[in-house]
């Protein structure tokens, strides 16, 4: 167990706190939880980077708590009808896709890196931020509906994109994979 690795746990541990504040209307806990999660989620990464604690393992619970954490605030904020259903549906169906996408091509026997794009971080920053810019909203009503639904227009287009982009490069790397004399069955 790497120190990144037990960053990333305690991200995935600090969710369901999130959840239960929110639930709570105890958006100020809510948010402070939210900013702890998402600081420790540039600490591990930097701390795996500059310490040469990258893991397999840190691999694939990096992006995976990052998916556990905004699925969780979205869909909650969502039903709190605080965040557009349309844009949560969008976040969902993506993080759905990119986790189908990574069965379909381990099922396959199919080799492939697992590093996320530069618009898959931008992506995920601006998920964040959303999260982020709505809670403070929330709590102290210091943006302008206007700041929040371009929030809201501008994540909604780097998900859709970064999921287009995801799914564009595994159908790269299936056509890659496929037998040479032509056979696809």
């Amino acid at each position: 167990m790497t120190i990144p690795n037990l960053i990333t746990l305690i991200r995935i541990i600090l969710t369901p706190v999130f959840l239960v504040y929110l639930i709570n209307n105890r958006t100020f806990a809510a948010l402070i939880v939210f900013i702890i999660a998402g600081v420790s989620d540039g600490v591990d990464g930097m701390i795996a980077r500059v310490f040469s604690q990258k893991s397999r393992i840190g691999a694939y619970m990096d992006p995976l708590a990052d998916k556990i954490l905004l699925i969780t605030a979205f869909l909650t904020l969502a039903v709190k009808g605080i965040i557009p259903s349309w844009l949560t549906a969008a976040v969902i169906s993506r993080d759905i896709t990119i986790m189908l996408g990574i069965l379909i091509l381990l099922l396959n026997g199919v080799s492939f890196n697992m590093k996320p794009s530069i618009l898959s971080k931008i992506t995920t920053c601006a998920q964040l931020g959303t999260i982020c810019i709505v809670l403070v909203n929330t709590c102290f009503g210091v943006f302008t509906t206007d700041i929040i639904t371009a929030a809201f227009f501008m994540t909604g287009i780097l998900t859709i994109a970064s999921g287009l982009g995801y799914m564009i490069n595994w159908f790269k790397i299936i056509s890659n994979d496929l037998p040479s004399n032509g056979d696809t069955a």
